[in-house]
């Protein structure tokens, strides 16, 4: 009877702890397929979260594309070669595609804080309880980095692009020719959309980062020491992810890399885990 009473009983130790070493007490394994499962149920709700910003953005689609198109204006009229900016198209259907791709474009901005939530959803059941209490700061601090990404590029970068790459042409005077600009609507979107889209996975360095320390990866002495190795990677990536061959623009997007970079070691120094600068670690060397 003791032994029964024992059994029914319920105490504090009988109570599952959140053991570190043995991983997250609600974590259930899960096979392949239904991991790849969860993936696509995370994909599904991530697209129909982002139809209704698709929706609205198409609404004010003609706005829209003025707002794109506006550092391509402002580099024309620099170089003089016009009062107003001239875009072209070269068949009927070309615009509709170019309206839906800008609806796109922008729902997906829109609707990112979504699409964020989405992500972190997927990760979520193989964290601990503690490292869950992210997801907020994760969803916003993600949405506001990819919004100032693409910012910085427009306000920053694009108008002094643009200017550069029209500023190729004009006259040259031993074939007494004139090379002039004949802009294409579908080009000038996809040129304009690569920009913003990659300023803004580049300034996601310092959510992923921090995430990285949180989840106890890393921590701020091994970022720190991986410094030097990183500037070489934010070099190559400057120049593969920028358009144009200019140092100018290149060092636009070097410069936000490196600080970048280190701020995600501040981040990670404050909350991150607790190293002593005087241990010396393998990992940290």
């Amino acid at each position: 009877m003791p032994d029964s009473l024992d059994k029914l009983r319920v105490g504090p130790s009988s109570v599952p702890q959140e053991d570190e070493a043995s991983g997250p007490t609600d974590d259930v394994p899960m096979t392949v397929l239904e991991h790849l499962g969860e993936l696509r149920s995370r994909l599904i709700k991530a697209l129909l979260g982002t139809l209704p910003a698709v929706i609205v953005c198409w609404s004010y689609r003609v706005e829209l594309l003025g707002f794109l198109l506006e550092p391509f204006s402002i580099a024309y009229r620099r170089l003089g070669l016009g009062d107003k900016a001239v875009m072209n198209y070269s068949n009927p259907p070309e615009m509709f595609t170019s309206y839906m791709k800008i609806a796109i474009v922008c729902g997906l901005m829109l609707a990112s804080p979504w699409v964020f939530y989405q992500v972190w959803a997927f990760i979520a059941p193989g964290l601990y309880r503690r490292e869950r209490m992210y997801a907020i700061p994760f969803v916003v601090s993600s949405s506001v980095f990819f919004a100032g990404g693409a910012f910085f590029a427009y306000s920053a970068l694009m108008p002094s692009m643009y200017e550069t790459l029209l500023g190729m042409g004009g006259e040259i005077p031993q074939a007494s020719l004139l090379i002039q600009p004949m802009m294409m609507i579908t080009q000038n979107l996809a040129f304009a959309t690569q920009v913003l889209l990659a300023f803004g996975v580049v300034f996601e360095v310092p959510v992923v980062v921090t995430f990285l320390a949180l989840a106890g990866v890393v921590n701020w002495r091994q970022l720190l020491a991986f410094g030097r190795w990183w500037a070489v990677i934010a070099s190559v990536l400057a120049a593969v992810l920028t358009p144009t061959a200019d140092a100018g623009s290149m060092l636009l997007m070097l410069v936000p890399l490196i600080v970048l970079y280190y701020l995600s070691v501040v981040l990670a120094y404050f909350f991150g885990p607790k190293v002593d600068a005087s241990d010396q670690t393998p990992s940290a060397a």
